[in-house]
Formats: C-alpha cells, sequence, structure tokens
C-alpha cells in the first residue's frame, strides 16, 4: 500500500513540475511605466527596392493633372474593362519612373516625404496638385508556434508586433514568449533581433513597429521540444497508468 501512495506522489509530482511558471507565459510583465518617445510613436516605414507604390495625381483643372496618371485598360474577350492604374515598381537604385518627371528617387523616404517632394515637383506644372500614394506591398509574415501562422497584408502601412501576433490567432502555449525572432531585411542585410514579450520594455523598441516583410518566428518552448521525442500514445499510457494505480489502491485497502 505504501509503495502504491509512494508511486502515486511521484507521478503527481511529476506532473506539477512539468507545470509552466507564469512568468514564461505572461506578457508585459515588469510593472514600471514605459515613456515611449516620439520617434517610435511617429513611426512610418520607409521605402527600399522591390516596394510598389500606387500614385494618384488630381487637381482643380483635372485636365492638367491627366498627364501624370497612366492606366492600363485590359481587354476580356471582345469587351474593354475598366482602366487600371498603373503601380510603380522601385527599382535596384530606388527610382521610379514617373509620366513627365522620368526618373524619381524614393528609396529611404516614407509615404509622406514622397508626397512632400512630389507635390513640390508637380507644382512647376499643375496648379495645387493633390497626390495620393499608398504602398501596395506592406507584407509581414508571422511563423512558428501561433494559432493562425501565415502571411498577412497590411493596408494602413503601420503595424506594430503586438498587431502582428493578434492577426496569426496569438501565441499558442507552447510558443516562446522571451525569445522571439524578428527578422528584416535592410539593404540587402538581413538581421536577427530577439524580442522579449514578457517584457514592457518592448514598447519603446526601435522594433515594436514593424517594416514591409518582416518576418515574425515563434519558437516552440521547452515542452514542445521534449514532447516531439515522445510517441504520439504516450498521453494515453499516462492516463492508464494513473488510472491502474488508482485502482489498485483501492483494492488494497
Amino acid at each position: 500500500m505504501k509503495n502504491v501512495i509512494t508511486a502515486y506522489s511521484v507521478f503527481l509530482l511529476i506532473l506539477a513540475v512539468g507545470c509552466a511558471s507564469p512568468k514564461k507565459i505572461v506578457y508585459f510583465q515588469n510593472n514600471e511605466d514605459v515613456s515611449i518617445n516620439d520617434s517610435i510613436l511617429n513611426y512610418s516605414p520607409k521605402i527600399k527596392a522591390g516596394d510598389i507604390l500606387a500614385i494618384n495625381v488630381s487637381a482643380v483643372d483635372a485636365e492638367a493633372a491627366l498627364p501624370f496618371n497612366l492606366y492600363e485598360t485590359p481587354i476580356v474577350g471582345d469587351f474593354v474593362a475598366n482602366a487600371i492604374p498603373i503601380t510603380y515598381l522601385v527599382n535596384e537604385d530606388g527610382n521610379i519612373f514617373f509620366p513627365v518627371i522620368g526618373k524619381f528617387n524614393v528609396s529611404g523616404l516614407t509615404t509622406k516625404e514622397i508626397n512632400e517632394k512630389l507635390t513640390t515637383v508637380l507644382d512647376s506644372y499643375i496648379n495645387e496638385p493633390i497626390i495620393n500614394l499608398r504602398l501596395m506591398n506592406f507584407r509581414i509574415t508571422v511563423l512558428g508556434e501561433v494559432m493562425k501562422p501565415g502571411s498577412f497584408t497590411i493596408p494602413d502601412e503601420r503595424i506594430s508586433i503586438i498587431d502582428a501576433i493578434g492577426l496569426a490567432g496569438d501565441l499558442t502555449i507552447y510558443g516562446e514568449r522571451e525569445n522571439i525572432t524578428l527578422i528584416r531585411e535592410q539593404n540587402g542585410t538581413r538581421t536577427f533581433v530577439n524580442v522579449d514579450l514578457t517584457n514592457r520594455e518592448l514598447f519603446k523598441s526601435p522594433y515594436f513597429f514593424l517594416t514591409q516583410n518582416d518576418v515574425i518566428y515563434v519558437e516552440p518552448n521547452k515542452t514542445k521540444v521534449n514532447s516531439s521525442t515522445v510517441g504520439p500514445n504516450t498521453g494515453i499510457i499516462v492516463s492508464a497508468i494513473s488510472i491502474i494505480i488508482s485502482v489498485v489502491a483501492i483494492l488494497i485497502k
């Protein structure tokens, strides 16, 4: 009887040891207030090679703006479909080729800065030009121990790492919260940054807001790694052993 109780106690102790500490799971744990500087609050992504821009120019004199807007008109069967505005691909030198103006450098600028720069140039051609500019291929990818891994297109060009994880359905219970990897490509170089979701200092990190094509990888914690070496029937076996120990204890009484 004593041996059975001892074995059962050891079994329960193993289960207790396997339980994760709340400090390994809870986000933003430290209680200190975090001051966020203006450079982070006003963050905007910088345009780089490979980006695709949609640019529309309008003005009070609509006819004067026409030469600065190019369209393609697809033909479907025997019918001509509605005209589609042409987008602009940023080449390896950071340039786009804009109607009338020609080569126009946008590399390293935010969409707001491009808007201001293009407005200044167009002032020589159009009275009070109005420019509507969007980055069309702002996409981030979340992989690993999240509920819904995948790639996500961001329409407003501004997303934090917290928002990205939310889009992916949050981390699973097996996700490593203290060591998330952010992969970012800048000037042809890939940077790997470790991010700790359990620390509020994240909110003032220069990596809090994401740039286009960032990849977030949530690695599995030790529990998930250890379980990968265990057979698929281990859970059933452990449950069966627990039931047998309980039955034996009752019969011996």
